[in-house]
């Protein structure tokens, strides 16, 4: 065994790397201002939170980094300290101690004071994220091979209820659709967006025709199974306005990759236009409204504009 002097640059580098790691957890918000409905490139982190749920999903999330990294370090300076302090040339007669009575009921005592620690704040996530609150608005979502549908059921017998068919845009009607100035990201994208009213609660009732797909939107932190035959749940407020882009999370088959979501979160008054065009069978007004305000929370005031734009 060598003697001389102790050298580790492979570990230095990885305390560089942790060091780093526990930055990122700070500098993440600032970088993901960019990311709302969608991530971005050089993006760090989770996508921006517009729920309170979401909000709770990144401080649990931020928590438990900060511990993670933080026993990293601890871990990483106990393994330095005994490299230098019980090297052989230090030490070339081992020590024969075998107990300590202090350190083995602090390696006990202390893990479960830190899994305490993180069980608190995770069950008053499960509680916030299963307590549902008065629906103003109530969507069921049904997964289809490979496609979603959205269903709007009528609050009263002579209340309409209407459908939203949402099939993922191809490459060609990305292209045609990015000459109006609206955002169309690729295999994201959607023909009919479903709308909701901003600052409203909306209960997603989920559920599949065929195998188990999952309804998630980064952004709301809802993630839930789509399963046949039975009927899941889970609900949000989006306290921002703007496109918030979703995808199938659960292996379905084949083209599972392009069954995206897509929720445009509005006014209460432009989803009152929308749903009542819906609910009388317009779907070419329909369409109008959500082209109309796609341009304007793109920044786009028309069509026109957009080509001059290009």
């Amino acid at each position: 065994m060598t003697t001389g002097t102790w050298k580790s640059p492979g570990l230095l580098a990885f305390a560089a790397l942790m060091a780093a790691g526990a930055l990122s957890v700070a500098v993440d918000p600032a970088l993901a201002e960019t990311s709302y409905g969608q991530s971005v490139p050089g993006q760090i982190g989770l996508q921006s939170a517009v729920t309170e749920v979401a909000h709770s999903i990144h401080s649990f999330y931020d928590f438990v980094n900060i511990i993670i990294i933080a026993i990293s370090l601890f871990v990483l300076a106990l393994m330095v300290y005994v490299m230098v302090r019980f090297r052989e040339s230090k030490n070339p007669v081992p020590s024969k101690t075998t107990h300590n009575t202090f350190l083995e009921v602090a390696w006990t005592v202390v893990p479960i004071l830190i899994l305490v620690a993180i069980a608190i704040p995770s069950f008053k996530l499960l509680m916030l994220q299963y307590t549902f609150p008065k629906p103003d608005v109530t969507i069921k979502a049904i997964g289809n091979a490979w496609f979603w549908e959205h269903e709007y059921p009528g609050n009263t017998a002579e209340d309409k209820s209407f459908i939203v068919t949402s099939n993922m845009l191809t490459d060609e009607e990305v292209a045609e659709k990015a000459k109006t100035g609206v955002p169309a990201p690729r295999l994201l994208s959607v023909d009919n967006e479903i709308l909701v009213p901003v600052n409203k609660v909306v209960h997603m009732l989920v559920t599949s025709n065929d195998v188990i797909h999952n309804w998630t939107i980064p952004s709301f932190g809802s993630k839930i199974d789509a399963v046949p035959g039975r009927l899941t749940a889970t609900w949000f407020r989006a306290e921002r306005e703007g496109i918030y882009y979703g995808q199938c999370s659960e292996l379905c088959g084949m083209n599972h990759a392009f069954m995206p979501i897509a929720v445009r979160v509005v006014s209460q008054d432009v989803y009152d236009q929308w749903s009542g065009a819906m609910k009388a069978g317009d779907k070419k007004k329909a369409k109008e409204i959500t082209d109309r305000v796609a341009l304007q929370q793109a920044g786009v005031k028309s069509v026109a504009d957009a080509s001059e734009t290009r």
